[in-house]
């Protein structure tokens, strides 16, 4: 029989164990310390199952980590609420110094009573594969990078210099490949990272060929197809946007997803004193690399390239008009704070978050097209 009416329970979540805190709802409700389980869908269920045979509602809570969202999926399942919460906005003592495993928990079920934590947004299991996909082929970018910058630096070291400006071009390959070092150990060395980077090539190709596969059947492909009618954003940097961010509808205005991404400035005030600094850099880092990069060619004037021209007439005309407005205005917002001598960077992110603007607009226009106006 149920005793009581509601309880709240954490997990402070690890590889193999949990540790478990519950807390009686009620301002004075007790707050105790459950012990731990193994970190398995069985001891959780089981759990579960015992706490919902003595309580008529259960909400529970984890921060999000690398044990990832299948906790709170199964929770979900079993018919209960489970927040997953953002670790960053977890309010913690100043003079606090001792973290365990057990303080984690019972601190943890205790702002969960309160109403102090703040949840992420969980994707579906879909949604997280192309997560995955993505942030695959943003680590074999990197490691393309990477054994590119080894090549170079073995060429450096033995004073082999390209004429030319851009490397990697077909002309730089051809540099490459007329290099006749000196001694076969070299030689060996040198044509290893070679194939390595022909090698990271090819896995950019084919993750880049399986994200395009893989878009169509996905629920914010209409979205992507959207995002890809403004400058910088192109197939393969829109999808990785949206993996990153999930479903845009949830932000309420633009200046909601531009906190979230980090973008907005900070400020320490208090009284008559006002202390403004650098962006928060909260949020999505991925995400706002991504809006930063793109930004960079908002630098040159308006215009619609040969190639970006059949992927804006792809898209329906409110999306155009939002595509080109965007282009005027972070154009002239480019000139303009350059001519007030502005670092190039500082302008880049001030574009970026005006671009995360238009972006929350596009998406409107999208998910709902005639529902909202402008």
């Amino acid at each position: 029989m149920r005793d009581h009416s509601e309880a709240f329970v954490a997990f402070d979540t690890s590889k193999l164990r949990n540790a478990v805190a519950i807390a009686d709802g009620g301002r004075t409700g007790e707050v105790r310390f459950l012990g731990e389980i193994e970190n398995t869908a069985a001891a959780t269920a089981k759990l579960v199952s015992k706490l919902a045979a003595k309580y008529r509602r259960l909400t529970f809570c984890y921060e999000a980590g690398p044990t990832g969202y299948g906790l709170h999926r199964l929770i979900e399942s079993l018919g209960h609420d489970c927040m997953v919460v953002a670790p960053s906005l977890i309010p913690k003592k100043a003079g606090d110094r001792v973290k365990t495993n057990r303080r984690d928990a019972l601190g943890l079920v205790k702002l969960l009573r309160a109403g102090e934590l703040t949840a992420v947004w969980v994707p579906d299991a879909r949604h997280e594969a192309m997560r995955d996909l993505t942030r695959a082929r943003e680590a074999a970018v990197e490691d393309l990078q990477s054994k590119r910058r080894q090549a170079l630096s073995l060429l450096l070291r033995l004073g082999r210099h390209y004429p030319g400006k851009r490397t990697w071009t077909q002309a730089h390959l051809h540099w490459l490949a007329s290099q006749k070092l000196d001694h076969a150990e070299q030689r060996i060395a040198f044509e290893e990272m070679l194939l390595a980077v022909r090698q990271a090539q090819e896995r950019v190709a084919r993750l880049e060929q399986a994200i395009r596969a893989a878009v169509p059947d996905w629920s914010l492909a209409p979205v992507v197809t959207a995002l890809m009618a403004l400058r910088g954003l192109d197939f393969v940097s829109a999808s990785a946007f949206l993996a990153e961010i999930g479903d845009l509808t949830r932000f309420q205005t633009a200046r909601e997803l531009m906190g979230y991404l980090g973008l907005v400035p900070s400020e320490h005030s208090t009284g008559d004193k006002v202390k403004r600094s650098g962006i928060t850099k909260a949020g999505n880092r991925r995400a706002r690399r991504i809006l930063v990069e793109c930004s960079w060619s908002y630098r040159h004037p308006p215009r619609v390239g040969k190639d970006k021209l059949a992927r804006v007439a792809a898209t329906p005309r409110a999306v155009q008009e939002i595509a080109w407005k965007a282009q005027s205005r972070l154009s002239a917002r480019y000139r303009a704070l350059t001519r007030r001598g502005k670092r190039p960077t500082v302008v880049v992110t001030a574009i970026a978050r005006e671009l995360s603007g238009f972006i929350w607009a596009v998406n409107r226009e999208i998910v709902t097209p005639h529902t909202l106006a402008m």
